[in-house]
């Protein structure tokens, strides 16, 4: 099919401080219509990289956590179909083309990707990492993304498809990133379990620490992924530990982690 009568493809990005990673991410979807940044206030080079590549670069006002922010994202989106990436992404070549090949002869009005992790130059194949399917390709107009400020996921109104090719995924440059992104995600986490009314104990906190490194050490095999998956095991257990023990202490720290 000739690639000015396929259907347009939008990718959408949501930044902020993203400049080790826009780059690379952009280089990756040279194939897509359309590339939207939706920046929310970064202090580096970021939208200027953006801009110099050729993406259509706009600027959120606020924070509304990261659901509400890729629905912004969505909502400035023109093509046919989407794809939602994060800057720290990248779409190998047979990717790339898969998507080309399903949007041209569509099956489902939405695909979930694998995605395929590294950590301190390992690619992570157990541990939960992998094949750690997400939907992220989909016809505009047949999905949104829930309103949730920390671990939002897209809700499709069609069937769903798999793609054959996974997406590359570059999480951590270090382990100072794992633990700012471990403090950043346990208070997003906090503040929506507090809004829902969930209380916890100073056992229940011990207790969810303890259990998520057995279910990620041994029941999902993060013992296979070497040194790299006892220290996720060990960042997922206190991640799991701050998280509730900010829910703990919420009235005296007034929900600020």
């Amino acid at each position: 099919m000739d690639r000015a009568s396929m259907p347009r493809v939008s990718v959408i990005i949501i930044t902020k401080n993203e400049s080790a990673h826009i780059q690379a991410c952009l280089e990756s979807v040279a194939f897509a219509d359309e590339v939207v940044v939706l920046d929310s206030g970064s202090t580096d080079d970021t939208r200027d990289l953006a801009l110099a590549w050729g993406a259509r670069v706009e600027q959120s006002p606020d924070w509304p956590g990261f659901g509400p922010q890729k629905n912004r994202a969505l909502d400035l989106a023109t093509g046919d179909w989407v794809l939602s990436l994060d800057a720290d992404e990248r779409v190998p070549p047979e990717l790339a083309e898969e998507i080309l090949a399903v949007i041209a002869s569509p099956q489902h009005d939405a695909y979930d990707v694998a995605r395929l992790s590294e950590l301190c130059g390992r690619p992570i194949r157990h541990s939960g990492w992998w094949p750690d399917y997400v939907l992220r390709l989909f016809r505009r107009g047949t999905a949104r993304f829930t309103e949730a400020a920390v671990h939002e996921k897209v809700v499709p109104q069609g069937s769903v498809g798999k793609l054959r090719h996974h997406l590359l995924h570059f999480p951590y440059a270090d382990l100072e990133a794992l633990i700012a992104k471990n403090n950043r995600y346990s208070s997003d986490a906090a503040a929506q379990m507090h809004a829902r009314g969930k209380r916890t104990t100073p056992l229940g906190m011990l207790g969810h620490g303890i259990w998520t490194f057995i279910r990620i050490y041994f029941l999902r095999r993060g013992f296979l992924d070497g040194r790299q998956g006892l220290v996720l095991a060990l960042f997922a257990a206190s991640g799991s530990i701050f998280r509730y023990a900010k829910l703990l202490l919420w009235d005296e720290t007034r929900g600020k982690g």
